[in-house]
């Protein structure tokens, strides 16, 4: 019976001791970890999602009272929200969307250039004509497909003859003629040509001899000339 009661006896001894040495090391923690907050001069912290994880699943198993006994860096409310967030985020489908950025590119770029060649053309016109080569796209993501491009909607861009001409110049081209004298023969002759502005390649078109002044007559100096087709 002695023998137990001396057993006992160190048993609480050692458990008081245990108790005392956790006690002094989560008193030292506490203390360690104001020192560091003074030294970060009253900044806020900002916490990874790694470490806000850990705090909230060894915090959870400690419980509120003992949190507010313990918890230094941020509050007891602080560490149970995290982990309430970390459980509603385990069961919790997260279903994501299939993006093909092939597609999204093309799409992108296929509706800048719409809107910077055809000022005129709103969403929706952008939309039927989208549907036409194949992608359907909703008219919030044409808009914000052209804020992302700079471009605004049709009021707020530009229609004057400067933007016409930088939308348009691969597809205009110009036309004038030239005189060729002939003083042997006294011919003129007239030559069309077209120029296309864009690559600057220059079309004959054809010519024609109108006699000179001095040997006409004046029927043949009224009529205009008449072009015939140069030969390839």
């Amino acid at each position: 019976m002695l023998d137990t009661i001396r057993w006992q006896i160190l048993f609480v001894a050692l458990t008081g001791w245990v108790n005392r040495r956790q006690l002094e090391m989560i008193a030292y923690l506490r203390e360690e970890n104001r020192v560091l907050k003074e030294h970060l001069g009253g900044q806020r912290l900002h916490f990874t999602d790694p470490q806000r994880r850990r705090l909230a699943a060894t915090g959870y198993r400690l419980g509120r009272q003992a949190l507010a006994d313990v918890a230094t860096i941020v509050t007891p409310d602080t560490i149970l929200r995290w982990h309430r967030q970390l459980i509603a985020r385990k069961w919790t489908t997260v279903r994501r969307r299939v993006c093909r950025p092939g597609v999204l590119r093309e799409i992108r770029a296929l509706t800048g250039r719409m809107a910077r060649e055809n000022p005129t053309w709103g969403y929706r016109r952008i939309q039927g004509a989208l549907k036409n080569l194949g992608h359907r796209v909703a008219r919030s993501t044409i808009a914000g497909l052209l804020r992302a491009e700079g471009i605004g909607p049709v009021p707020e861009r530009p229609t004057s003859w400067r933007t016409f001409l930088a939308a348009h110049w691969g597809a205009i081209a110009a036309a004038d003629f030239f005189t060729t004298e002939v003083w042997t023969a006294r011919v003129t002759y007239y030559t069309l040509f077209v120029i296309d502005l864009a690559s600057r390649r220059v079309r004959i078109v054809g010519s024609t001899p109108v006699m000179s002044h001095r040997s006409a007559e004046p029927d043949e100096i009224a009529s205009p000339p008449r072009f015939h087709a140069a030969r390839s």
